[in-house]
Formats: structure tokens, C-alpha cells, sequence
């Protein structure tokens, strides 16, 4: 039964708590003492676990720069070995053409599987290094230098599969023209030059060096033009004429090998100045740069 009594009613006063603090929400309330967290080093820093797994590549780790210079010394010696690899198949490709050797331009052929690989390893290196130690300043220009040579290394050994393939092409004893061979051997005498020329440059960071390469580039555009003067005046005889084209586009890829070693000497002109330049103008062939043939060159038969 209800108190029947009446009952003043006044304002309602709430009882005084004390303040409560309240846990920082990654933190359980086991964890959320009175005591103070200690500050963390930063928002932005890197966990030592993240560290770890980009292979001790932290700027302030001698031990891990160390490490990557000691890398990419070794990318550059096997991307540069990939000249000697062109040097071998020129020379290879070269006799085939001289003697008429099918089965000799056939190893050509099969051998630059070698040289696509070397592409391959040096390539997929230099990706490592990239995603891995974040080169910069000098050291990222070498690591770009070496991406543009092992592309160029891999065109030259195309283009030794180019020749390769023409040989057959020409039939059983062809109807050769002497002075004809006599100036594609100077083409590849020349080109072989510039190759191992463009490899010394780059290791020693000869800039001058490097420049000199145009000097033998020039004779090899002379030599490509005498070849294809010569084609068109050969004759009527259709076997001969169709033998001569033939040539020309040997001259085509010889002429395309010491191209690309130019390119390879401007690369070691970025390494050093930081800058890129073409040494020649292709798009001024007939300018006063690509006049008259040098003084020296390489030593042809």
C-alpha cells in the first residue's frame, strides 16, 4: 500500500565525482594505469621489422651502402662482360660471312641465347637494386647507365643475328664481288673496335674517350655508303644484284653495331657530368661532322 504522506520536491542535486580519465583507445583498460606512456619516436617512423626486409638499405647503415655499392660493382662487370659477348659473335659472324660458312652463321645464331640472358640477369639486378636500396646522386645515374648499355648490348647481338640469317640467303657460292667484301670487313673491323673502345671508355670513365668513338662511327657511315654505291652499279646479272642487296643490309646492321656503341660512350658522359648529349647530330648526316675519314683505325686485312 502507497505512503499516503506528502513529500517535498526540490531540485535534485547530482553528488560530485571524481574526474575520470579515460584510456587512449589502442589501450585495454588492463593496460590504462596511472602511470605515464612513454613518447613514441615519431608518427613517421619505420618499424625495425620494415627495416630488415629492405635488406639493411638505411642510409644511416654503412654496412648495409656497403653492401649495395658492392652490388652494383658487380651488376656493372656483368653487364660489360656482355661486350665481350658482342665481340665474340662479331667476330664469329664476320669470318661466317667472309668464308660463306652456313653452319658457322647458324652457331651465330644459336649462341645469342647467351646474350638474351645476360640482358635478362642484368635487367632483373638492376630492378632489385631499385626496389631495394633506393640509389640516388651518382649512384642512381650508374644504375640508369646500365639500363640503357645492356639494352644496346642486346640490339648488337641482334643485329649479329641479322648478318647470320643473310648468309644463307645467298645460295650455294655466290657471285661475291672481292671489293665488296673487302668493304664490309672494314665495316666490321671498325665496328668491332668501337665496341671494345666503348667498353674501356665506360670502365674508366674516359669521357674523351668516349667522344672519340664518333671519329670511328664516321669511317663506318663512309664504308656503308661505298657499299651501297657499289650494289647499284653492279651489273644486270640478276644472282649478282640480288647478292649485292644482300650486302647492303649486312652493311645496314654493321653500320646500326657502331651506332649503338656511341650510344653506349654518351652514357659514360651521364655517368660523369651528370648530363646527356649526343655526340653527332643524326639529324644533320651530311654536316661537317661526318666529313672526312680519320687519320687511324683499326687494323683491317
Amino acid at each position: 500500500m502507497l505512503d499516503e504522506r506528502l513529500v517535498e520536491v526540490g531540485p535534485t542535486r547530482r553528488p560530485s565525482l571524481p574526474p575520470r580519465t579515460c584510456a587512449p583507445r589502442n589501450m585495454s583498460p588492463e593496460n590504462s594505469g596511472s602511470e605515464e606512456q612513454a613518447p613514441s619516436a615519431g608518427a613517421g617512423a619505420m618499424p625495425a621489422g620494415a627495416r630488415s626486409a629492405l635488406g639493411g638499405a638505411v642510409a644511416d647503415d654503412p654496412r648495409g651502402r656497403a653492401h649495395f655499392h658492392q652490388q652494383l660493382q658487380q651488376l656493372e662487370a656483368h653487364a660489360l662482360d656482355g661486350l665481350n659477348l658482342i665481340v665474340e659473335q662479331l667476330d664469329r659472324v664476320l669470318e661466317a660471312l667472309d668464308q660463306q660458312d652456313v653452319e658457322l652463321a647458324q652457331m651465330v645464331i644459336a649462341d645469342d641465347d647467351r646474350v638474351d640472358g645476360r640482358y635478362l640477369e642484368v635487367h632483373q639486378g638492376i630492378l632489385s637494386l631499385l626496389a631495394l636500396q633506393a640509389p640516388v646522386a651518382g649512384d642512381l645515374r650508374l644504375v640508369a647507365a646500365l639500363l640503357h648499355i645492356i639494352k644496346h648490348i642486346e640490339r648488337m647481338g641482334d643485329q649479329c643475328v641479322n648478318i647470320a640469317k643473310l648468309i644463307p640467303l645467298s645460295g650455294h657460292e655466290p657471285p661475291v664481288r672481292p671489293e665488296m667484301l673487302q668493304a664490309l670487313a672494314r665495316m666490321g673491323a671498325y665496328a668491332r673496335s668501337e665496341v671494345v673502345q666503348a667498353k674501356a671508355a665506360f670502365t674508366s670513365r674516359d669521357v674523351a674517350l668516349a667522344e672519340d668513338l664518333v671519329r670511328q662511327d664516321r669511317e663506318i657511315n663512309r664504308q656503308n655508303r661505298e657499299i651501297f654505291n657499289i650494289a647499284t652499279e653492279i651489273g644486270d646479272d640478276p644472282d649478282t644484284r640480288e647478292w649485292a642487296m644482300l650486302m647492303i643490309l649486312v652493311a645496314r646492321a654493321l653500320e646500326r653495331i657502331g651506332d649503338n656503341a656511341v650510344d653506349i660512350g654518351e652514357q659514360v658522359a651521364f655517368v660523369v657530368t651528370g648530363l646527356f648529349r649526343e655526340f653527332s647530330d643524326s639529324s644533320h648526316p651530311f654536316s661537317s661532322r661526318h666529313g672526312a675519314a680519320p687519320q687511324t683505325g683499326p687494323d683491317v686485312p
